[in-house]
């Protein structure tokens, strides 16, 4: 008897979102993630804007695991508190930050201004100077400290390590000069510079500089804080939208529950003013749906009985009965909140090279200081000016602004498109919207609105228009054909309530028949010979790429009417913006190259490809990527997915299916193709912001570092300007919050 192995099961990674606490530059963002991708199977992501670690993991590794490798490491970990608790813990925290900023502005200005203006120098101003200072680097740069002192027992080093020597080293030597040297005299002077050099090391204090950096980078913390807190306001309003709680009907009676008790079937009763409680249809009711803080659409929707309505959501008219289809995580809502914080707690590429440089640069800061303080006291014999060197050297080289550079600018340009209806996916989509130069179209739900519409109706010498509506319009409402609801619905508009068919018949390939007060009617293709001008009419429709559909009764043809999909009234102008954007459209269709040319000429596209199966949409996008286009594609349905993923960028209209909407790299939540070119425009001022963020960091450490270690920056002025360098890293990235 013999034993067959079966194949192991591949296991699906688990993933978890985790609260990194502790963390204060780019560099402990690193040291976090490279301490958990040493574990095995574990892939992490860590955050510093976002503070959080989104972490893959495989069977066998816990949670716990995951929080005691960070806590290993030197910093806190948890699983997300519920969103209201994460909003008053982040007040909490700021609030505290506030605090100390406050206090230590208020005690280190006084030191600031003593050691600068020698008028206000009495004799033992010094002894006043070390009153206020010391409280200000103790309790001030408590958590530098706190945090230096974790990093030297895990063997690393980070911002906090630069901050804490450079502020303690200006502490003691000053205590130093103080208690052993001669600074503690009576009558003491002391001039400012902005240099160093020249200075008596036995009697020279540097209070201002410790109190004074202290204060600084609190104030640099606490305004990066701030800004960080601005800059995730759009995804927390995003996650706040929803209803708290709902009217269901329970038995006939109208029960109010919270809206997180919903089931998938439930009916729920929506008044005008307020908003729909989650994804679902209307059963009961007619109304107009404001989706504007959802979708950036101003105008509101009509809605009845059989249409799909979105949670959050206002209605802006009559009372409406809806019934449940999607609760909880699955609601478009919450999909859309996925979506933001996910592009949030990605990294482009730039990052993570920014990353690198990061993971190494402290230790490499440290050694210059090292290295400028051997160096000045070598070549002046000046103790005093080569320490000076040596602090500059440590304070000014902070990489802040580095870490910041692109999760800040991320976060604020997701959450801008989130207001405005564009959710991006991750940081490598903005870095494909610069490379795009073609746009495919896919052209029905996009470019046209995907349901044929009654466009002309032509009728012979002596026929009466209503009359040929009325009978055709009766006769193909009894039709499930795209077509004859089109001729039903615009009769009815036209002529108002249609006559009942008393009997109807299809003719496969042909059209309909029956009988409409007391006339035998044919609609389609059943008639042979036509009246010269219908003949002509029905020449000129299919000419234009419309469906010519010929009216008659009783044996005689009376009228032709043509019916085409609608091109949307916002198509035209899309195209426009899209072409200003430096990008070639060509229409990508199923339907046959007259229809498709037709609709390429209503919008302005000179590129067309039609009669395409949805399998082949696939192929028409990699032939244009193998001419060497870098290709965006836009589109809507179950077959657009496979060509969406194929893209370089794919763009799914959000009114479309879930498979378009998980496909795309950009998803688009109105179906307006103007939002597209918009998206484009959002994704690469995004991605410059980042570069530019990036550029300024970079350049001002390289810069800075050779002036402070050629003293020619006070230590002062040094940690002013990395504090400034944070902060403008942050105002910056705040600049895309007035995208339009």
């Amino acid at each position: 008897m013999s034993s067959v192995t079966e194949p192991a099961a591949i296991t699906p990674a688990s993933h978890v979102e985790l609260v990194i606490g502790g963390m204060t530059c780019a560099s402990c963002a690193a040291r976090v993630e490279k301490k958990l991708n040493r574990m095995d199977g574990v892939s992490a992501t860590v955050n510093y804007a976002t503070e959080k670690a989104r972490v893959s993991y495989p069977a066998g590794v816990e949670v716990a695991d995951l929080i005691a490798t960070v806590v290993k490491t030197g910093y806190t970990a948890e699983e997300p508190a519920p969103p209201a608790t994460e909003e008053t813990q982040g007040d909490a925290e700021l609030d505290g930050l506030r605090q100390r900023l406050f206090v230590s502005l208020a005690l280190a200005l006084p030191v600031v201004a003593l050691s600068m203006i020698p008028a206000l120098q009495f004799d033992y101003w010094q002894w006043l100077a070390l009153t206020l200072a010391s409280p200000v680097v103790v309790w001030g740069g408590w958590p530098f400290h706190k945090a230096a002192w974790t990093n030297v027992r895990h063997a690393a080093a980070t911002m906090d390590t630069l901050v804490s020597v450079g502020t303690l080293a200006a502490f003691g030597w000053s205590l130093w000069a103080l208690f052993l040297g001669d600074a503690g005299m009576p009558g003491m002077r002391e001039r400012f510079a902005l240099t160093v050099g020249g200075m008596d090391g036995a009697s020279t204090i540097y209070l201002e500089v410790a109190a004074g950096v202290t204060a600084l980078i609190l104030l640099g913390r606490y305004l990066e804080a701030r800004a960080k807190r601005r800059a995730g306001a759009a995804l927390r309003a995003l996650m706040e939208l929803g209803a708290k709680d709902v009217c269901v009907l329970r038995d006939g009676r109208e029960v109010r529950i919270p809206a997180d008790r919903l089931g998938v079937g439930d009916r729920f009763v929506v008044r005008p003013g307020e908003k729909i409680a989650t994804d679902g249809t209307v059963v009961e009711g007619a109304s107009a749906v404001d989706a504007s803080m959802l979708t950036g659409e101003s105008v509101p929707v009509d809605v009845g009985v059989g249409d799909a309505v979105t949670g959050a959501t206002v209605n802006a008219g009559g009372r409406i009965v809806v019934m449940a289809t999607r609760v909880g995580e699955e609601t478009r809502l919450a999909r859309m909140a996925r979506l933001v914080e996910d592009a949030q707690n990605g990294k482009a590429q730039v990052q993570r090279l920014a990353d690198r440089v990061a993971a190494v640069f402290v230790p490499v800061v440290i050694g210059i200081a090292v290295a400028t303080f051997g160096a000045w006291l070598g070549a002046t014999g000046d103790t005093a000016a080569a320490f000076t060197a040596a602090v500059a050297v440590l304070i000014i080289a902070c990489p802040c602004a580095l870490g910041l550079a692109t999760p800040t600018a991320l976060m604020v340009g997701t959450g801008r498109g989130a207001q405005l209806g564009i959710l991006i996916k991750g940081p490598e989509v903005l870095e494909s919207t610069r490379r795009v130069d073609t746009v495919v179209l896919d052209k029905t739900g996009t470019v046209t609105t995907g349901r044929m519409s009654l466009q002309e109706v032509h009728v012979a010498d002596g026929a009466d228009e209503k009359q040929v509506l009325r009978l055709a319009g009766a006769l193909e409402h009894a039709s499930e054909h795209p077509v004859a609801r089109a001729v039903a619905l615009g009769a009815e508009e036209r002529v108002g309530p249609l006559p009942e068919a008393e009997s109807f018949e299809n003719v496969p390939g042909k059209g309909v028949r029956g009988r409409v007060e007391g006339h035998e009617v044919s609609v389609g293709r059943l008639f042979d010979v036509l009246p010269a001008e219908l003949a002509r009419a029905k020449g000129e429709a299919e000419r234009d790429g419309r469906t010519a559909v010929v009216v008659g009764w009783d044996g005689v043809a009376r009228g032709v009417l043509a019916v085409a999909d609608t091109v949307k009234e916002t198509s035209a102008e899309a195209v426009r913006s899209l072409r200003a954007l430096g990008l070639t459209p060509v229409l990508l269709t199923g339907d046959n190259r007259t229809v498709a040319e037709a609709v390429a000429r209503a919008v302005g596209i000179g590129e067309v490809v039609a009669e395409v199966l949805p399998e082949d949409k696939v192929d028409a996008v990699r032939r244009l990527q193998r001419e060497g286009r870098v290709v965006a594609m836009v589109g809507d349905g179950v077959n657009d997915a496979a060509a969406l993923a194929a893209a370089d960028l794919g763009l799914a209209m959000g009114t479309g299916t879930d498979a378009a909407i998980e496909a795309g790299d950009l998803t688009l939540v109105r179906g307006d193709l103007r939002v597209a070119a918009d998206a484009i425009r959002l994704s690469r001022r995004t991605l410059s912001t980042i570069k530019g963020n990036l550029v300024w960091a970079f350049g001002y450490n390289v810069a800075a570092l050779p002036l402070a270690a050629a003293g020619l920056l006070n230590p002062m002025i040094a940690g002013a300007a990395m504090a400034f360098s944070s902060v403008f890293v942050v105002t910056n990235s705040l600049r895309l919050r007035t995208f339009r």
